[in-house]
């Protein structure tokens, strides 16, 4: 199975990085954009667990350092194309004016499977992106 160029995406929210970080390492901020069910422990090491409809996404946080940059593995338990850890999801927040670029990296994904992760990872974007501007961190 070969691995291909990662999976690229981006966005751009009007909030500050700081008011968009908490969407990316809270439970109670991630499940409002990304999935039916989340546990996290956003440290290095920590558990990275969510649920995107009847998916089991798993995996662990690798970094994470406010308000700028996460990034966790990622992978479907008895998926054995992707099995957990066997991808790394790396996000970027990058202040422009009074907004944020929100930039997603996914890389090692199986070839086959990138279509489908680009599809995923813009849909839930665009979703994060009204999310945040609707309900913003105070």
């Amino acid at each position: 199975m070969n691995k291909s160029e990662p999976v690229t995406a981006s966005v751009r929210i009007a909030a500050a990085p700081t008011d968009v970080f908490p969407y990316l390492t809270e439970a109670s901020m991630l499940i409002k954009w990304m999935g039916a069910w989340v546990d996290v422990n956003p440290e290095p090491g920590g558990n990275f667990a969510v649920n995107i409809g009847d998916q089991p996404i798993r995996g662990t946080y690798v970094a994470v350092e406010p308000p700028h940059r996460v990034v966790f593995t990622w992978g479907l338990p008895g998926n054995d194309a992707l099995l957990p850890g066997a991808s790394t999801v790396e996000i970027l927040l990058t202040a422009d004016g009074d907004g944020t670029v929100v930039d997603l990296i996914h890389s090692d994904l199986p070839a086959d499977l990138r279509p489908d992760h680009l599809a995923g990872w813009t849909s839930l974007l665009d979703t994060l992106r009204v999310t945040a501007c609707l309900d913003p961190v105070s």
